[in-house]
Protein backbone atom coordinates (compact mmCIF):
# COMPACT_ATOMS: atom_id res chain seq x y z
CA UNK A 1 0.00 0.00 0.00
CA UNK A 2 1.33 3.40 -0.81
CA UNK A 3 0.31 5.18 1.68
CA UNK A 4 1.41 2.75 4.36
CA UNK A 5 5.18 3.35 3.28
CA UNK A 6 4.84 7.19 2.66
CA UNK A 7 3.91 6.82 6.12
CA UNK A 8 6.74 4.71 7.12
CA UNK A 9 8.84 6.68 4.93
CA UNK A 10 8.31 9.80 6.71
CA UNK A 11 8.20 7.91 10.00
CA UNK A 12 11.69 6.83 9.71
CA UNK A 13 13.16 10.12 7.86
CA UNK A 14 11.05 12.84 9.45
CA UNK A 15 14.55 15.50 9.33
CA UNK A 16 15.12 14.36 5.36
CA UNK A 17 12.17 14.28 4.49
CA UNK A 18 12.12 18.09 6.40
CA UNK A 19 14.99 19.16 4.42
CA UNK A 20 13.50 18.12 0.96
CA UNK A 21 10.37 19.63 1.64
CA UNK A 22 11.92 23.17 2.93
CA UNK A 23 14.12 23.47 -0.12
CA UNK A 24 11.15 22.69 -2.31
CA UNK A 25 8.94 25.69 -0.98
CA UNK A 26 11.95 28.29 -0.25
CA UNK A 27 12.84 27.07 -3.93
CA UNK A 28 9.41 28.58 -5.55
CA UNK A 29 9.28 31.18 -3.80
CA UNK A 30 12.73 32.32 -4.86
CA UNK A 31 11.84 31.42 -8.07
CA UNK A 32 9.20 33.54 -8.51
CA UNK A 33 10.79 36.45 -7.61
CA UNK A 34 13.75 36.14 -9.20
CA UNK A 35 13.19 34.14 -12.33
CA UNK A 36 10.76 35.30 -15.09
CA UNK A 37 9.72 32.06 -15.77
CA UNK A 38 5.92 32.77 -17.95
CA UNK A 39 3.75 30.40 -15.66
CA UNK A 40 1.48 32.67 -13.77
CA UNK A 41 -0.95 34.59 -15.75
CA UNK A 42 -0.50 38.21 -15.97
CA UNK A 43 -3.05 39.68 -13.43
CA UNK A 44 -4.81 43.35 -13.48
CA UNK A 45 -4.54 45.30 -10.53
CA UNK A 46 -8.02 44.70 -9.65
CA UNK A 47 -7.20 40.90 -9.57
CA UNK A 48 -4.12 41.47 -7.49
CA UNK A 49 -6.06 42.97 -5.02
CA UNK A 50 -9.01 40.16 -4.82
CA UNK A 51 -6.07 37.78 -4.16
CA UNK A 52 -4.79 40.39 -1.71
CA UNK A 53 -7.65 40.33 0.34
CA UNK A 54 -7.82 35.91 -0.34
CA UNK A 55 -4.49 35.99 1.36
CA UNK A 56 -5.94 38.25 4.25
CA UNK A 57 -8.82 35.74 5.36
CA UNK A 58 -6.45 32.84 4.60
CA UNK A 59 -3.93 33.83 7.05
CA UNK A 60 -6.55 35.04 9.48
CA UNK A 61 -8.56 31.80 9.63
CA UNK A 62 -4.96 30.03 10.06
CA UNK A 63 -4.07 32.10 12.92
CA UNK A 64 -7.58 31.19 14.51
CA UNK A 65 -6.84 27.46 13.59
CA UNK A 66 -3.04 27.84 15.18
CA UNK A 67 -4.47 29.28 18.86
CA UNK A 68 -7.30 27.24 18.76
CA UNK A 69 -4.99 24.33 18.21
CA UNK A 70 -2.44 26.10 21.02
CA UNK A 71 -5.24 25.90 23.12
CA UNK A 72 -6.43 22.40 22.39
CA UNK A 73 -2.81 20.61 23.61
CA UNK A 74 -2.89 22.62 26.41
CA UNK A 75 -6.16 21.02 27.36
CA UNK A 76 -4.93 17.87 26.27
CA UNK A 77 -7.61 17.80 23.29
CA UNK A 78 -5.09 15.63 21.39
CA UNK A 79 -7.52 14.92 18.29
CA UNK A 80 -8.78 18.71 18.46
CA UNK A 81 -4.95 19.70 18.37
CA UNK A 82 -4.11 17.68 15.44
CA UNK A 83 -7.05 18.54 13.48
CA UNK A 84 -6.53 22.20 13.34
CA UNK A 85 -2.77 22.29 13.46
CA UNK A 86 -3.28 20.25 10.21
CA UNK A 87 -6.18 22.08 9.27
CA UNK A 88 -3.67 25.49 9.42
CA UNK A 89 -1.02 23.63 7.88
CA UNK A 90 -3.35 22.96 4.56
CA UNK A 91 -4.47 26.83 4.27
CA UNK A 92 -0.92 27.54 4.22
CA UNK A 93 -0.38 25.47 1.43
CA UNK A 94 -3.77 27.22 -0.09
CA UNK A 95 -2.03 30.76 0.83
CA UNK A 96 1.25 29.40 -1.16
CA UNK A 97 -0.54 29.21 -4.23
CA UNK A 98 -2.52 32.16 -4.06
CA UNK A 99 0.45 33.97 -3.22
CA UNK A 100 2.97 32.57 -5.95
CA UNK A 101 -0.01 33.51 -8.31
CA UNK A 102 -0.32 37.47 -6.76
CA UNK A 103 3.63 37.90 -6.78
CA UNK A 104 4.30 35.78 -10.18
CA UNK A 105 1.36 37.31 -11.99
CA UNK A 106 1.17 41.31 -11.21
CA UNK A 107 3.81 42.37 -8.60
CA UNK A 108 3.81 44.00 -5.38
CA UNK A 109 1.68 46.98 -3.47
CA UNK A 110 4.34 49.65 -1.91
CA UNK A 111 3.01 51.17 1.33
CA UNK A 112 2.35 54.87 1.03
CA UNK A 113 1.78 56.37 4.15
CA UNK A 114 2.95 58.56 6.94
CA UNK A 115 7.28 58.23 6.87
CA UNK A 116 7.14 57.61 10.86
CA UNK A 117 4.55 54.94 10.30
CA UNK A 118 6.43 53.86 6.74
CA UNK A 119 9.32 52.35 9.35
CA UNK A 120 7.22 50.56 11.36
CA UNK A 121 5.53 48.89 8.91
CA UNK A 122 8.82 48.08 7.21
CA UNK A 123 10.07 46.82 10.63
CA UNK A 124 6.45 44.59 11.33
CA UNK A 125 6.69 43.22 7.42
CA UNK A 126 10.78 42.43 8.16
CA UNK A 127 9.99 40.47 11.01
CA UNK A 128 6.66 39.04 9.30
CA UNK A 129 9.15 37.36 6.46
CA UNK A 130 11.85 36.13 8.72
CA UNK A 131 9.89 34.25 11.26
CA UNK A 132 7.97 32.56 8.03
CA UNK A 133 11.26 31.42 6.30
CA UNK A 134 12.57 30.39 9.46
CA UNK A 135 9.17 28.44 10.48
CA UNK A 136 8.78 26.50 7.69
CA UNK A 137 11.38 23.43 8.31
CA UNK A 138 9.60 23.90 11.86
CA UNK A 139 6.60 23.37 10.85
CA UNK A 140 7.12 20.68 8.21
CA UNK A 141 8.94 19.01 11.19
CA UNK A 142 6.85 19.22 13.89
CA UNK A 143 3.85 18.34 11.71
CA UNK A 144 5.51 15.11 10.21
CA UNK A 145 6.17 14.17 13.54
CA UNK A 146 2.25 14.70 14.61
CA UNK A 147 0.95 12.87 11.21
CA UNK A 148 3.32 9.72 11.22
CA UNK A 149 3.22 8.83 15.33
CA UNK A 150 0.69 8.15 18.06
CA UNK A 151 -0.07 10.54 20.69
CA UNK A 152 1.77 8.56 23.45
CA UNK A 153 4.60 7.55 20.44
CA UNK A 154 5.12 11.79 20.67
CA UNK A 155 6.30 12.17 24.31
CA UNK A 156 9.42 9.92 23.03
CA UNK A 157 9.83 12.68 20.51
CA UNK A 158 10.88 16.23 19.98
CA UNK A 159 7.29 17.36 18.86
CA UNK A 160 6.49 19.42 21.81
CA UNK A 161 9.56 21.06 21.80
CA UNK A 162 9.80 22.00 18.58
CA UNK A 163 5.59 22.56 17.46
CA UNK A 164 6.44 25.52 20.46
CA UNK A 165 8.94 27.21 18.70
CA UNK A 166 6.78 26.21 15.40
CA UNK A 167 3.61 27.61 16.28
CA UNK A 168 4.76 30.70 18.43
CA UNK A 169 6.91 32.00 15.17
CA UNK A 170 4.14 31.30 13.16
CA UNK A 171 0.99 32.70 15.19
CA UNK A 172 3.42 36.03 15.40
CA UNK A 173 4.16 35.88 11.24
CA UNK A 174 1.05 35.41 10.88
CA UNK A 175 -0.59 38.49 13.16
CA UNK A 176 2.25 40.64 12.09
CA UNK A 177 1.05 39.78 8.47
CA UNK A 178 -2.27 40.47 8.95
CA UNK A 179 -1.54 43.90 10.71
CA UNK A 180 0.51 44.92 7.68
CA UNK A 181 -2.12 44.43 5.78
CA UNK A 182 -4.60 46.28 7.52
CA UNK A 183 -1.79 48.99 7.41
CA UNK A 184 -1.15 48.79 3.34
CA UNK A 185 -5.08 47.85 2.08
CA UNK A 186 -7.49 49.72 4.70
CA UNK A 187 -5.48 52.45 7.45
CA UNK A 188 -3.37 53.83 5.26
CA UNK A 189 -2.70 53.17 1.51
CA UNK A 190 -0.59 51.91 -1.66
CA UNK A 191 0.68 52.12 -5.11
CA UNK A 192 1.34 49.07 -7.14
CA UNK A 193 5.10 48.38 -8.70
CA UNK A 194 5.91 45.62 -10.66
CA UNK A 195 8.29 42.24 -9.01
CA UNK A 196 11.97 43.88 -8.95
CA UNK A 197 13.98 41.15 -10.65
CA UNK A 198 17.91 40.79 -9.91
Amino acid sequence: MATAGAKRRLRERPIGITILLTIVGYALVIGTFVLDIPIYPELSNAQINALTHAIAVINSLTLVLLVFGWYWIRTNEIEKHRLAMAGGFALILIFLVVYLIRVGGGGEKLFDGPETVYYAYLIMLAIHIVLSIVAVPVVLYALILGLTHTPSELRETSHARVGRIAAGSWILSLFLGIVTYLMLNHIYGYEFSSVILF
